[in-house]
């Protein structure tokens, strides 16, 4: 069993949206690690963070990034932060993985102020901005293929992701 294909970006780059399309689509289901680790840990990602830490959550991720490849067959979404980890890059490897690529204005502009989004709390603009930076090369490491999502619609996107796998 393996997802059909994967979508990997930054906060903002449309990979709920772009999923969900995709997975009707296609005829599948969408799975999100964010949804999985909240339902596992019971509680919002914002309070993970806040009353376990990043490396607990990041530790929850990677478990949730294991599970869903090895027991998902569609469409799999997963957390801007997941790449981070080595072992979770290394699982990626033989998977259909897209890196939904987005600028720093479009992506500001779709997240916003997010307090959903914990990492983004203490200045919005610059910690997206590094985590773009930090994050980009992990992405396209993992990457199978890279569509751009700034300045399109998600139908667009949908469109030119389905070209691609």
């Amino acid at each position: 069993m393996s997802p059909r294909l994967v979508l990997v970006g930054p906060p903002g780059a449309g990979k709920s949206s772009v999923g969900r399309r995709l997975a009707r689509h296609l005829g599948v289901e969408l799975r999100d690690t964010d949804a999985d680790i909240e339902r596992t840990a019971g509680k919002s990602i914002t309070d993970i963070f806040i009353d376990d830490g990043e490396p607990a959550f990041r530790e929850l991720e990677r478990a949730a990034v294991a599970a869903a490849l090895a027991e998902h067959e569609g469409v799999l979404a997963l957390g801007g932060g997941a790449v981070g980890h080595a072992e979770t890059r290394a699982a990626l490897r033989g998977h259909t993985v897209v890196f939904l690529d987005v600028g720093l204005a479009d992506a500001v502009g779709r997240v916003g102020l997010n307090r959903d989004r914990p990492l983004l709390l203490d200045s919005p603009r610059a910690q997206l901005k590094r985590l773009l930076d930090e994050r980009r090369p992990l992405y396209e490491e993992v990457a199978s293929v890279t569509v751009v999502t700034t300045g399109r619609s998600i139908d667009e996107v949908v469109q030119e992701v389905i070209l691609h796998v």
